[in-house]
């Protein structure tokens, strides 16, 4: 099977200033911290984690948003890790990006039409404005919205939560990408609209052969829509496996926390007495030695705390990064 993105050992360090008694000291935060994994053609590799794990940070990595301190960036065979602007540019004809925040995303003074429609203006795609009309009516139909004049002219503040992020897939899709990266694409959204545009996710990923790297940090939404999810967790990738296997049976400790944390929808007396954990994630300027997870294991053992635990196949497809779960 193809391999449309690969990532090999990629690390992402943002320098921040020490003052006091080391005025002028760099120090690091370890936002992106040698990570390996393979995406391939045509399937949806999710990423869960909470907040602040470096999901973002990676996916503007691969999009070239943010440049990496080492490692490299492989799509479709091809070293784009250090594309100059001119050949990034070529290459955002196949790669685009699906923003979190659609408030934020949307430039406010443009109308829709502008906002559709700058890629393909861009990229000079397009001669006639009639011709540019046209394709951004076509994909505002693609995506569920009206194709009126009157919407043409609207501006974001005029739409919903859901009516810009359809308009930011909109924009993601006008020039015919082959690769999407989606970075919690409904985590803004109010939970009756989301249903609607991950199953919009779904119908373009099957009608235009679309390869997604998809954010989340809710499990129920990875479960629906990816074929294999990464978990992470303070920049290292703890546990990669198959959509089902992950979700009915975790091999780390984190991921089984971040399962037993979802809500059911009835809730009873028990839920929650298993997820009680003590501890804090560990700041990213001076990671622990060992585990990153071992400050809040419930299984920690003294290896977990001096050596480092690389992922390896706990199951067939199935890898973890857990001293558990070495022979």
């Amino acid at each position: 099977m193809e391999s449309y993105f690969k990532v090999e050992n990629l690390v992402k360090l943002f320098v921040l200033k020490k003052r006091g008694q080391f005025f002028g000291q760099h120090i690091h935060v370890h936002a992106v911290d040698d990570i390996s994994f393979e995406v391939q053609k045509g399937k949806t590799y999710g990423v869960v984690g909470e907040s602040g794990c470096g999901k973002t940070t990676l996916a503007r990595l691969l999009m070239h948003l943010e440049k990496p301190t080492s490692g490299r960036m492989l799509f479709k065979g091809e070293d784009i890790t250090k594309y100059n602007r001119k050949q990034m540019k070529a290459l955002r004809r196949k790669m685009q990006m699906i923003f979190q925040d659609p408030f934020g995303a949307l430039n406010p003074v443009r109308t829709i039409l502008n906002i559709v429609a700058e890629p393909i203006r861009v990229h000079n795609m397009y001669r006639g404005k009639r011709e540019e009309r046209d394709k951004v009516r076509e994909l505002l139909e693609t995506v569920g919205l009206q194709t009126s004049d009157e919407m043409l002219q609207k501006r974001p503040n005029e739409l919903s939560g859901g009516e810009r992020q359809r308009v930011g897939i909109a924009r993601a899709l006008i020039l015919g990408p082959e690769f999407i990266v989606a970075d919690e694409p409904v985590s803004m959204l109010d939970a009756s609209i989301r249903a609607d545009i991950i199953s919009l996710i779904m119908k373009l990923k099957a009608e235009k052969d679309l390869t997604y790297f998809f954010i989340t940090h809710e499990f129920g939404v990875a479960r629906a829509i990816c074929d294999r999810i990464a978990v992470m967790y303070a920049g290292k990738m703890v546990e990669v496996a198959n959509a089902d296997d992950i979700v009915h049976k975790p091999l780390h400790p984190y991921t089984e926390l971040l399962i037993e944390a979802i809500p059911p929808l009835i809730p009873d007396e028990n839920w929650g007495k298993n997820i009680d954990i003590e501890g804090e994630v560990p700041y990213f300027t001076e990671p622990p030695p060992g585990c990153r997870f071992h400050l809040r294991c419930p299984y920690i053992m003294d290896i977990c705390k001096e050596e480092e635990p690389g992922l390896i196949e706990g199951a067939p497809g199935h890898y973890v990064a857990c001293h558990k779960h070495r022979g």
